[in-house]
């Protein structure tokens, strides 16, 4: 598998690699084995899907506060996403930044999103399909999330040279509701998170 690292130490895209043929292709979408080679342990005990039916759909920013906090492993399916993780973890040096990367179900790339991080995505296609891997059970009364639109994040929902978000993006309404960065209060210290 091949790694790529991003500003924001903890933030990885892997791309496992894959067999092909006239058939199609063969690959371990997660090999724990495999991470343990590239110093990696993480102990997944939940996996998730998430279909959406229309491009401009945008799922996030989204956490869960500790004891319950996850570690995510998010793929592709069907279509193709950017994927943006928040950086909120207090005294970090890269506390209110973000990586903002294209995940394709063609290409396979997954994205590893540790703990201290809020989580959103952006489908670019209709009928698109989201597998994550997390290492915590859901556990809703520690939910908690960040306003994903709001300006003072600057967040770019166009990596990778994806064209910006035409019309109104379809936004749940609780996804609508969460705090601005002005008014966020992170559960998240940056020596804890190192931790987790």
């Amino acid at each position: 598998m091949h790694i790529t690292t991003f500003k924001l130490p903890g933030i990885l895209k892997i791309t496992p690699r894959r067999f092909s043929d006239a058939r199609g292709f063969f690959s371990e979408s997660y090999n724990q084995a495999r991470w343990r080679e590239h110093g990696l342990s993480v102990d997944f005990v939940q996996d998730n899907l998430a279909f959406s039916t229309t491009a401009d759909t945008v799922r996030g920013l989204h956490f869960q506060s500790p004891p319950h906090a996850q570690t995510k492993l998010i793929s592709v399916l069907r279509g193709a996403i950017i994927d943006v993780a928040l950086d909120i973890r207090n005294g970090s040096p890269g506390y209110g930044q973000s990586v903002s990367v294209r995940l394709t179900a063609e290409g396979g790339e997954q994205l590893l999103v540790p703990k201290g991080f809020a989580h959103g995505y952006r489908t670019l296609t209709p009928d698109t399909l989201v597998f994550y891997k997390v290492d915590d059970f859901y556990a809703p009364e520690t939910e908690g999330g960040v306003l994903w639109n709001d300006p003072a994040l600057a967040i770019d929902w166009t990596a990778s040279g994806a064209a910006p978000v035409v019309g109104q993006a379809q936004v749940g309404d609780r996804d609508q509701t969460w705090p601005s960065w002005a008014a966020f209060q992170s559960p998240f210290a940056f020596a804890d998170a190192l931790t987790m």
